[in-house]
Parts: structure tokens; sequence; C-alpha cells
């Protein structure tokens, strides 16, 4: 008998702008529907400025997809925290939720919810999107890992998101990788041209990853300047 497998996609959305400047949240979940993952980690959920309305109306989302967000209410109108949000399949249960502060220069901040899945297992995930800066990456992901470190002792763990690290295996990528395995994924930015890794799943013992990549579309390359990565996961028995 096999152990079940749960897929966890991570995509940074661009508040829905895509390479040809129109925004299209239905081209979004279009896309979300062709990487068909069970977990979505967003990053630019929600427009930046002013009072960072929600990029992907709740009717939309609601109608055309099998998710439910994670309920943050942060902020009004807001679909998450600083734009980062998790969507999950409405088989899974959310059984907490929280926003994480983080050293910063640009405004930014973590997302986290704990998740029951159909087949029982419980999950810690962790939703991410890191600073241009080096060095406050730096601290962020060192902040972030130990926070995830903790969650690790009591279940599972993953982390996801936009690392905007742009060396291969260096900068923050060590700071998760004292404590978890840094998937490479692929090359998901720019879209049209992809050449930086800077999308990445990050996971902990006793997660297997069975495979993992960039999802590439004709219309994924159009809907954002990102490409969602995706990974598939069990634990084995």
């Amino acid at each position: 008998m096999h152990a079940p497998t749960f897929k966890i996609a991570s995509y940074n959305i661009h508040k829905a702008v895509g390479t040809d400047r129109k925004r299209d949240p239905q081209r979004i979940l279009n896309v979300l529907g062709e990487v068909d993952a069970d977990i979505v980690i967003l990053q630019e959920a929600d427009r930046r400025f002013g009072q960072r309305e929600r990029t992907l109306p709740d009717f939309l989302v609601e109608q055309h997809t099998d998710y439910v967000p994670v309920p943050f209410d942060v902020q009004h109108d807001s679909m998450g925290w600083h734009g980062n949000t998790i969507m999950v399949r409405r088989d899974i249960a959310i059984l907490e939720h929280d926003i994480l502060h983080i050293p910063y220069l640009e405004p930014r901040g973590v997302v986290t919810a704990t998740l029951r899945l159909p087949a029982g297992l419980e999950l810690s995930v962790f939703g991410m999107h890191l600073d241009l800066s080096g060095l406050w990456r730096l601290r962020q992901a060192r902040a972030i890992a130990e926070l995830a470190r903790a969650a690790q002792e009591q279940r599972p763990t993953l982390l996801a998101g936009d690392l905007n690290e742009w060396r291969p295996n260096g900068g923050c990528l060590k700071e998760f990788a004292r404590h978890f395995t840094v998937l490479d994924c692929g090359r998901s930015f720019h879209s049209q041209r992809p050449m930086g890794r800077l999308d990445r799943i990050i996971h902990g013992a006793p997660l297997e990853a069975v495979e993992f990549g960039v999802h590439h579309s004709p219309l994924a390359s159009r809907a954002s300047d990102h490409l969602p990565v995706w990974g598939v996961f069990r634990i084995p028995h």
C-alpha cells in the first residue's frame, strides 16, 4: 500500500497583472487549475498600496475553483498579509492560522497555517516573500527558519514562496538548508524567458518530495511575471 501524496504550489501572481499589462484574476485562477495543487501559497495577492485590496475576488475563487482562502482577516479587503496568502482545497481542514512579523527594509510578512489533510496528516505551512536586499533577506530567512523549526517539532512542516534569491545555493538558502531541504524546482522568473530560480519549496522530515518542478504553459507565461512552482510530497510508512 502506497503512502498518500499531496501537492503544494507556490505562485507570485504579480497582483494578477500579466505580461500584457492587463489585470486578469480569472487568468490566474485558470493557471491554478492547470497546476491542480491541494495547497497553494500565493505572493502579491493584494495590491501593494492604498487599501491593499485583494486581486482575486472572493466570488471568483468560490465560483471557479475548489479552493478556500485561509481567513487571515488582518487588513480590510485584503486577502492576506503583505500580499502573502494560502488557499486550500475544500476537503482540507484549517486548524490554526497566524501572521508573523519579520525584520524588513520593505514591508514584508509571513503567513502560516496548520492544516489537516483528508488522510489525517497534519501539516504546518509557511508562505513568504523575502526582501530584495540580500542583508535583509538573510535576517528574514534566519527568523523564519527558527519559527519553522519550532513548528517542525510538532508536525511536518513546509515553507514556500518567492525568496528573491538569485544565487543557486547561497545567501538566504543556506539559512533554510541548516534545518530543512530546499528544493530547486527550476527557473521561474521571468515567465516569458525564465532565468532566475527565485521561487522555492522547502520541507522538513519525514516528508519526502516525490517530484517537483516549474509549471510552464502558454497561459502561465502571460498571466504573471513569475511561473508557479510545485511539489508532490508523501510521508513514508
